[in-house]
């Protein structure tokens, strides 16, 4: 079956629009909540959320929905996902809800799930949960409702919980640290961190209005970063989304690093501490150049699908421990059960100082491939996949880039859009192969 409101990660639209609604939150929540009461006569629900001004509104509607079903409610308040993932297996919980759009702006907001465990729920949940929508609410009777209480010391939860992930052995005193919450989840959380483990923290990015989120700061928008390095002699900057499941790092140069370089650096320092690591996880967008590198380290590198629910999923298929994405989403999961910002970045520097070296002198040997991507809007009744001359084309390029690049066609699972992206040894290769793909549909 195809989910009709759930997508890569959980629900997501413009606030106001169908299902980013109250009322669809409500009969959302009632929907969930009876379905946890198959397995739970009493279930309990922890609710988060990032700093969005339609936080409070849907944080309201999912709150009656579940408690109309007779579930109880912790609401943590503005929360990273991680956060929320920690928490709901901390404190026993039946599910983590995380209200945020992640990356999205402000008048963006969505939902998403996590299971006891702290880890991202499956397709067939969220099936299961949308053939409940279909059904009329239920409500229970006024002595069976729900209750909600507030946790007040959620975020000092949190924070300790990160700085346990650090070693014992290594401090951040004499290091200065640019943290940029992206004005979203981690505003609170994310300087306290580096600042408890003894960093000298400059903040940007922390001062959310409800508007704000992602606006011009924070991973999707890593200039302000970059400068804020550079003006403070900062050794590292430390950018995060809106809800913080992933990060950007900047090293002393104002040097941009994105995940897949990152992921390479975490599984050469559990090398270089003599742990074993075997394989990790990557996704179809890892860059060649990457996989290369590992290969000499005799890492092995399974490619999922784009999202970190399907690096997940793989990691667990294989037993693996490490995986992540170019967007910066990164999985340790000896560290925790979901992607989480702050405790990669902590990962990330840590690698740094146990090897006395610069960020790049540990990505000496990797030599990224240049990527271009285009996406093509598909003409009505458009068969891609047996289309003669894009097949060739297609073919022919392979075979001329060889060992020297790749091409990635992946058809978007919402708009009938086709994404066509090459890796080349340079981005005028790149980009042109690309175009060249892309007319042959035209």
């Amino acid at each position: 079956m195809k989910r009709t409101y759930f997508g890569t990660d959980g629900i997501r639209g413009t606030v106001g629009q169908y299902p980013i609604t109250p009322d669809f939150m409500l009969k959302l929540a009632n929907a969930v909540g009876h379905h946890l009461k198959q397995t739970d006569n009493r279930p309990q629900v922890v609710i988060g959320k990032d700093t969005r001004i339609s936080g409070y509104m849907l944080e309201s509607a999912l709150e009656a929905g579940f408690n109309s079903a007779g579930v109880d409610v912790v609401l943590l308040g503005p929360m990273p996902t991680p956060g929320v993932a920690y928490l709901t297996k901390a404190l026993r919980a039946n599910l983590g809800v995380v209200i945020s759009a992640s990356h999205n702006p402000f008048d963006d907001n969505g939902v998403k799930f996590f299971n006891a465990q702290g880890s991202k729920l499956d397709d067939h949940w969220e099936l299961a949960v949308e053939q409940r929508l279909e059904q009329h609410s239920q409500w229970v009777s006024s002595a069976s409702l729900g209750k909600t209480r507030r946790l007040d010391d959620a975020i000092g939860r949190y924070i300790e919980f990160c700085k346990s992930t650090f070693s014992d052995a290594l401090s951040l005193k004499g290091k200065k640290i640019v943290v940029d919450a992206a004005h979203g989840a981690a505003y609170l959380a994310a300087p306290k961190v580096f600042k408890e483990l003894g960093a000298e923290v400059f903040s940007i990015g922390c001062a959310p209005d409800g508007l704000n989120i992602n606006q011009g700061v924070g991973a999707t928008h890593p200039d302000a970063l970059v400068h804020a390095v550079k003006t403070h002699q900062a050794d590292f900057g430390i950018a995060l989304d809106g809800d913080a499941d992933r990060l950007q790092v900047v090293d002393h140069t104002g040097r941009l690093f994105n995940g897949d370089e990152l992921l390479y650096v975490l599984a050469k320092d559990r090398l270089q501490q003599g742990q074993n690591v075997s394989g990790v996880v990557g996704t179809q967008m890892t860059n060649k150049g990457v996989a290369l590198a590992l290969a000499k380290l005799n890492i092995s590198l399974v490619r999922a699908k784009v999202g970190d629910r399907y690096v997940l999923e793989k990691l667990q298929e294989n037993n693996w421990l490490l995986g992540g994405e170019g967007s910066g989403h990164l999985l340790m999961l000896d560290k925790h059960t979901s992607g989480d910002g702050l405790i990669s970045g902590l990962q990330v520097i840590q690698a740094c100082l146990r090897a006395n070296t610069s960020l790049a002198m540990l990505l000496d040997d990797v030599q990224l491939f240049a990527q271009h991507m285009i996406n093509v809007n598909l003409k009505d009744g458009l068969d891609w996949q047996h289309h003669a001359q894009f097949q060739h084309g297609c073919l022919a390029l392979e075979q001329k880039l060889g060992d020297q690049g790749r091409i990635l066609i992946r058809p978007s699972g919402t708009e009938p859009v086709l994404r066509i992206m090459v890796e080349a040894p340079d981005m005028a290769t790149a980009k042109t192969s690309a175009e060249q793909l892309s007319q042959l549909l035209n």
